[in-house]
């Protein structure tokens, strides 16, 4: 199988619909499901990833069920329904409930799917066992086995490379028998993440100091989470595509459900990506009748931008495609850290040299050269849902026709991708190939070890 995008020289126009934030949904459904009594989440979202949270929770025990446009969390102690407790394919559930499972009334097993991507845990894992958590992981990874007992607290320290793993214990330190402190060594990436993490904790009754310089947490021991009422706010991670597509087309596009307000006003992580297609020329406006953003235009010549990916990382690759048709270089700087995500995302991303485009990567950095046109080709999608959506973007103005290969990994983030492009004027379509024709996908872009970013004391076991 694969996804079809031709390109499309006509006007974009219509509605975009931009789904609700799967990173603010993980962390409510986790914490909503330690809270005794019923929290509502207000704003479904069926992003597969949430749904491989959703799946794990219920194999823990939580009664999670759907009312109108919410979810209904009946939160209380883990009571595992089996041994072997599956997050899927969703790298947050793993990373979260790794040492959330601790605190079942049973032994726990988190497996992943078999296609599940290698995943940098180790230094977690060793963080957990720090803070007292019981759990064996003979390759370093998924199977992980973990043993009924709460944390006992204590200092642990970890590299600030993936936030998750700050996430993740910061999640169970609250549920300790003595006082945590955990400190961020290193480089610290992604702190908007963390950020979100605390401000969650405390919406859901759960204390958490943090010191001035933000590395450095002391949670209290003993703590038991309430129910809370969270509004799940749009993705703008999500929303990346579609700002993508219209920086790159005449357009009229209206982004419903995504509010015009100033960029420190929107709560989401990756926020700032709105600053950044806003520096590059996109025009944005506040709709007149319903406040969301509009992109309206004739046709634009893109600038190009300095990012700092520590801090937005998983808008790499949709920057990676503004950036090969702007004029003059854009530099992705400290990229190192996106290379363990789904996929090797900047391995992934430098395919658009086979489509024309003129970008390299050099150190921690990544340099996109600006051309004027682009050509169709036949790329990998890695099964990355960021990689494929922005490697179909860059199909919408290349040349002929480009051929994606994992066609439906958008469902990881983004369901309703492929309708909500072809509903402003794009072409996108899944072609299902004779199985003599389909050749072996090359996994040459999940390679993390490649990174450079292991402290060889942290290293995790080869998975």
């Amino acid at each position: 199988m694969r996804l079809l995008v031709k390109r499309s020289s006509d006007r974009v126009k219509g509605q975009i619909a931009v789904p609700t934030s799967k990173y603010h949904a993980h962390r409510a459904l986790m914490l909503a499901s330690l809270a005794p009594g019923t929290s509502r989440i207000v704003g479904l979202s069926n992003a597969q990833h949430i749904r491989h949270t959703i799946t794990a929770l219920r194999g823990l025990g939580t009664r999670i069920e759907v009312d109108g446009d919410s979810f209904l969390v009946h939160g209380g102690p883990y009571r595992p329904l089996r041994s072997q407790v599956s997050v899927g394919s969703a790298g947050t559930a793993l990373y979260f409930l790794t040492g959330l499972a601790s605190l079942a009334s049973a032994p726990v097993t988190i497996v992943g799917q078999k296609s599940f991507p290698r995943r940098l845990i180790g230094p977690q894992l060793q963080a957990l066992s720090d803070l007292g958590i019981d759990l064996d992981s003979p390759t370093g990874g998924p199977p992980i086995s973990v043993r009924p007992r709460r944390p006992k607290g204590g200092h642990a320290r970890i590299e600030g490379i993936l936030s998750q793993w700050i996430s993740g214990l910061l999640m169970v330190a609250p549920f300790a028998t003595g006082p945590s402190t955990i400190t961020v060594e290193g480089e610290f990436n992604e702190r908007s993440y963390v950020d979100l993490t605390v401000r969650m904790m405390r919406q859901f009754g759960l204390r958490v100091d943090v010191s001035e310089n933000g590395r450095r947490f002391d949670v209290e021991p003993g703590q038991c989470p309430t129910p809370a009422t969270v509004v799940l706010p749009p993705d703008v991670g999500a929303a990346a595509f579609g700002l993508a597509v219209t920086a790159l087309h005449p357009a009229d596009v209206l982004f419903r459900g995504l509010p015009a307000l100033p960029v420190d006003q929107v709560d989401h992580p990756e926020a700032d990506l709105l600053d950044i297609v806003a520096g590059m020329g996109l025009p944005m406006t506040a709709d007149s009748a319903t406040g969301m953003v509009r992109v309206r235009h004739d046709g634009i010549r893109l600038r190009p931008a300095r990012v700092d990916c520590r801090a937005v990382p998983d808008t790499l690759p949709a920057l990676s495609v503004l950036g090969a048709l702007a004029d003059g270089t854009t530099v992705l700087d400290n990229v190192a850290h996106v290379r363990l995500k789904e996929s090797d995302r900047v391995a992934a991303m430098l395919q658009l040299t086979r489509m024309g485009a003129r970008i390299e990567q050099r150190g921690q950095r990544l340099l996109c050269h600006g051309v004027e046109r682009l050509t169709g080709g036949e790329l990998s999608s890695f099964n990355d849902h960021r990689v494929l959506m922005a490697l179909a973007v860059a199909g919408t103005v290349a040349d002929g026709e480009t051929r994606l290969t994992y066609p439906n990994a958008y469902r990881g983030s983004y369901p309703r991708f492929l309708e909500e492009m072809n509903g402003i004027g794009l072409d996108m379509s899944v072609e299902r190939e004779r199985e003599r024709d389909r050749e072996p996908e090359r996994d040459q872009a999940r390679t993390p070890d490649r990174c450079g970013t292991r402290a060889p004391a942290l290293a995790a076991p080869a998975k």
